[in-house]
């Protein structure tokens, strides 16, 4: 390459450049998967709702798993207890 061919950008012109670019990469990209029209925020918002639904759903799961599990533990042992004062 010679230097007639080079081109030389100072660095605001460069960061408007990538600056122009990245926009339209983020556009593309958001146009790929169909966020691109004025409903994207609200579908944005909504599926925040449901994952923040979701994670409050799974905890709650776990929470009755385990009480659940506890309580089947406790009674098991209250059994035990029973049959064994009864027996003896």
């Amino acid at each position: 390459m010679t230097e007639d061919s080079m081109v030389v950008l100072d660095t605001d012109r460069l960061e408007a450049m990538l600056e122009r670019a990245a926009k339209r990469g983020a556009r593309d990209a958001l146009e790929s998967i169909g966020m691109h029209d004025h409903n994207a925020l609200k579908d944005v918002q909504e599926l925040r709702g449901l994952l923040d639904a979701w994670r409050g759903t799974k905890n709650t799961i776990w929470k009755t798993v385990t009480q659940a599990f506890t309580m089947i533990i406790l009674g098991a042992l209250s059994v035990g207890l029973f049959i064994k004062i009864k027996g003896g």
